[in-house]
């Protein structure tokens, strides 16, 4: 580290962020730019789909820091401008405005997008009642239009649909949730815990349809409002309000333009380093091999990018950093706390402790004897154990593990005395 090192920080999300504040904290003396296209305060996005939209947030709860930090720790940030090129042999990021910015380090945190409809499902772009949740403007629009007695169709039944679903209930509209899968969560979690989140929202009133394809939409005559959803069974939705949640796109543009390996993210090594070790990338865009899952892997989720972001500040300050911790997540819909923990692919088999018929277990997705991931409901005790189990990649006694009667602890305590079960 040198003191007169100049760092550029692409992304003004929460990786960008603590990135920023990371490496002031770590001691770093040099400069620190930290460029956003969003002209918004930097915030926190999960609780956009939830606190937010329920009116039990406001814009200022949000912010990452407050406005005087960044001019506190003499962290120079530019808000709504656009990065349009990354000069690599002169160390410069060309900024929309005309600027050059030169650079020391460069730092990747450009986050993702919305996956978009299809451009021939119908001109959407100009519609004012359809809606993408990423940002606060997003939010802001959806929660004007949340009006009690009003219809609601969401496509998509990943974490961001169902916590929109759950809002949208909650402030008494008439939602519909349609989904191509043949079950909600269904990349994500196994077929009993869908099964308890559609139980979950259809008691909640929520009109789940599942392996449901859009056909396209109806739209008034001046192109300005979806009247109705349309699917390619001839079923139609009329609706006064349409979200969309059907995936992210990492955004990986500038760096793929910059000539950086770029193969669903930006793939970066063991220290956080691009195909150019000057520039380093973390959070949503970046993909990495798991030390964890011994495979390549992209994550999104919040705690993943915290993480990386505080590894960057100790690499680019000479510091030591923590090893890699298996990444979490969580979703809060109703009165429902869903964390999970670790990443399921793979899994042979499930273990339950306790009863799926009330909002109180956790599922563990075992390989061999192995956690690769677990989801715990209303249990934060069992979660962060869990968090132990999976990181460590402890071997479980399943028959153990089934009995509700053994304590976590103990089961932890006799894997890491004996981690050979067979």
């Amino acid at each position: 580290m040198k003191a007169h090192e100049k760092v550029v920080i692409i992304g003004t999300g929460q990786a960008g962020v603590e990135v920023a504040f990371g490496l002031r904290a770590n001691g770093w003396q040099g400069e620190i730019t930290l460029i956003g296209e969003s002209a918004d305060i930097p915030h926190h996005l999960p609780p956009l789909s939830k606190a937010y939209l329920a009116g039990a947030a406001t814009a200022e709860s949000l912010y990452l820091r407050t406005p005087e930090a960044y001019q506190a720790q003499n962290i120079h940030l530019l808000s709504g401008i656009r990065v349009d090129a990354i000069n690599r042999e002169a160390a410069q990021v060309q900024l929309a405005d005309g600027q050059t910015l030169n650079y020391d380090r460069l730092v990747l945190a450009t986050g993702g997008r919305p996956r978009t409809m299809p451009a021939d499902c119908a001109p959407l772009a100009e519609a004012d009642n359809f809606c993408y949740l990423r940002t606060l403007s997003d939010a802001e629009r959806i929660r004007l239009q949340l009006v009690p007695g009003n219809r609601m169709v969401v496509i998509g039944s990943g974490y961001i649909g169902l916590e929109v679903a759950a809002s949208a209930i909650k402030k008494g509209m008439q939602v519909t949730l349609l989904t191509i899968a043949d079950r909600v969560l269904d990349r994500v979690t196994a077929p009993l815990v869908s099964s308890f989140y559609e139980r979950l929202h259809r008691a909640a009133g929520v009109d789940i349809q599942v392996n449901t394809q859009i056909a396209g939409f109806e739209m008034s005559a001046d192109k300005q409002h979806v009247r109705a959803v349309v699917c390619t069974d001839g079923r139609r939705f009329d609706t006064d309000l349409v979200v969309a949640g059907i995936g992210l796109v990492p955004n990986c543009e500038l760096a793929s333009a910059a000539g950086l390996q770029v193969d669903d993210g930006i793939i970066v090594n063991e220290l956080m380093q691009t195909s150019d070790p000057a520039i380093m990338a973390l959070g949503d865009c970046a993909r990495f091999r798991s030390s964890i899952y011994n495979r390549w892997v992209r994550i999104e989720s919040v705690p993943n990018a915290l993480e990386q972001a505080r590894k960057i500040a100790a690499i680019l300050c000479g510091k030591a950093c923590r090893s890699e911790a298996a990444p979490w997540f969580w979703s809060d819909q109703y009165d429902i706390g869903l964390k999970m923990v670790g990443l399921s692919d793979g899994y042979e088999r499930i273990v339950i402790r306790g009863s799926m018929e009330q909002p109180d277990f956790s599922v563990f997705y075992l390989r061999s004897n192995r956690a690769l991931a677990v989801d715990t409901v209303n249990r934060p005790v069992e979660f962060n154990l869990s968090k132990q189990i999976v990181t460590d990649q402890l071997l479980i006694d399943p028959a153990l593990l089934a009995d509700e009667s053994v304590p976590l602890k103990e089961i932890i305590a006799a894997a890491r005395a004996e981690p050979n079960y067979a």
